[in-house]
């Protein structure tokens, strides 16, 4: 079991399995979520130097909370919003954003020490960057999301008897 924690290691996480994929996000969402909770106290700086949010997607039902689950706040950019970000606030780690009617996590990939940081596949929404141009030629950049992307998120699906466990999370924060 591999084990990811906030910045100050009151909210645990164990994780088993691989991953369904790691990706970078470039998309608007992120990145105005991203300077919004930036400005909690503490907050991490979590985005690349190019802007985009790594992340490392897990089916719900390999993602176990060990320590602090009760510190998690959702925050949502409006309220009818359809994502939620989901923050340690014991030192307001982005902890995971979660789709509505989603059966997988996107932990931020800050989670894990840097040397332990599974490697991006791909970036993801590149279109939404003003000049894509700048993104590094490490892994491809997609304008959106691949097939493969979907195609593994429909296996991961299948795979769990197409379940879509609910996480709790009872306490909210506007950032």
């Amino acid at each position: 079991m591999t084990q990811v924690q906030c910045r100050c290691g009151k909210v645990r996480l164990g994780l088993s399995g691989a991953p369904i994929n790691s990706a970078e996000c470039c998309c608007e969402s992120c990145r105005a979520a991203a300077a919004r909770l930036q400005l909690l106290p503490g907050a991490p700086d979590y985005l690349t130097k190019y802007q985009a949010t790594a992340f490392v997607l897990y089916r719900k039902d390999r993602v176990r909370f060990l320590q602090g689950d009760g510190r998690l706040a959702e925050f949502r950019l409006s309220p009818k919003a359809g994502t939620r970000r989901v923050v340690a606030t014991c030192c307001n780690t982005p902890v995971f954003l979660e789709f509505a009617g989603g059966h997988w996590l996107s932990l931020y990939g800050h989670l894990w020490p840097a040397d332990a940081r599974p490697r991006p596949d791909f970036r993801t929404m590149a279109s939404d960057l003003a000049d894509p141009s700048g993104l590094p030629d490490d892994v491809p950049n997609y304008s959106r999301q691949p097939v493969s992307f979907f195609v593994r998120l429909f296996s991961a699906w299948a795979a769990m008897g197409f379940r879509n466990p609910k996480i709790e999370v009872r306490r909210v924060i506007d950032a």
